[in-house]
């Protein structure tokens, strides 16, 4: 199918910012969002600073009690106020206009997340098989399970605020000025990766994550102009953040929520990486799963 078929629907998001596409929009709008954000961030520390302690508050980035990983997925709606400011003021629309038609996202949503979870189920059926080492456990079934409406809340905030930035205001203002998908689809997921690039935390894996990011940046830039809405990568994105942050998290960091801990930290190459390979095929299944729920 020709590049303008099989993408017409990204008009949809595209066409409100045809008429204020100046470039130079673009990087003031980043500056004004990262100012209205770490405003709001300042102001969220600062009344939590009203009931907690500090040494709460610095750990926070860390995520490593479900209080802190709530506050820490929850203050991603900063990001969302911020690109709400932005493109009202800068570009003179709403929000709304930037996640798409919202009966339709709310739709594509839903459906993906169903095929989603029948792959997990269909997945969950295959021959048993296992990381090497047993799951390490974390959190107790009842502290999870009474943690785990707030924690999907939070985790939509947060996919969300991530896709309404990357695959909405900053691919949206690039396909308004650019019409190449090499611009509008590989500079966003450029800065997606360089966003997942910790070799602190990752160590010699850190640039394999940071690929696997970029790959998955650019799968959900297509499957946003494939929708004309964000529900599906939402979508997608949620699905593999409840695995990682929910299910089974890292032992390092950002680990308050989930159930089970990996028996092995980011930095351990031997056994991250067979793993990585593992993680970079289900991703391109889940991408194609989610281009099947959407076909209509």
């Amino acid at each position: 199918m020709p590049e303008a078929g099989r993408y017409a629907r990204h008009e949809w998001l595209v066409a409100p910012v045809r008429a204020r596409a100046e470039f130079w929009r673009l990087p003031v709008g980043l500056v004004v969002l990262a100012a209205v954000s770490m405003a709001l961030g300042t102001v969220f520390n600062l009344v939590l600073s009203l009931f907690v302690s500090p040494a709460w508050i610095l750990a926070l980035a860390d995520g490593g009690t479900p209080g802190a990983m709530l506050a820490l997925l929850g203050s991603f709606a900063f990001l969302v106020a911020g690109v709400a400011v932005v493109v009202r003021t800068l570009q003179r629309r709403s929000l709304g206009s930037v996640i798409g038609p919202l009966p339709l996202a709310v739709s594509q949503f839903a459906r993906t997340s169903v095929c989603l979870v029948l792959l997990m189920v269909c997945i969950a059926v295959l021959p048993p098989y296992d990381m090497g080492e047993p799951l390490q456990p974390n959190l107790t079934i009842g502290v999870w399970l009474t943690f785990l409406p707030l924690g999907v809340c939070v985790l939509l905030i947060q996919t969300g605020a991530e896709e309404i930035l990357f695959r909405g205001y900053l691919q949206q203002s690039l396909a308004a000025r650019f019409k190449s998908p090499l611009i509008w689809m590989w500079v966003p997921s450029a800065l997606f990766a360089i966003g997942h690039y910790v070799p602190a935390e990752a160590g010699d894996n850190a640039a394999l994550v940071a690929i696997w990011a970029g790959l998955f940046g650019i799968l959900m830039a297509d499957l946003t102009a494939r929708a004309g809405t964000l529900g599906p990568a939402i979508a997608v994105h949620m699905f593999n953040n409840f695995t990682a942050l929910l299910i089974v998290a890292s032992p390092t960091s950002l680990n308050g929520l989930s159930l089970f801990l990996l028996p092995y930290e980011m930095s351990d190459t031997d056994a991250l990486r067979p793993w990585l390979a593992v993680d970079f095929a289900f991703m391109i299944v889940a991408w194609l799963v989610a281009r099947v729920a959407i076909r209509r």
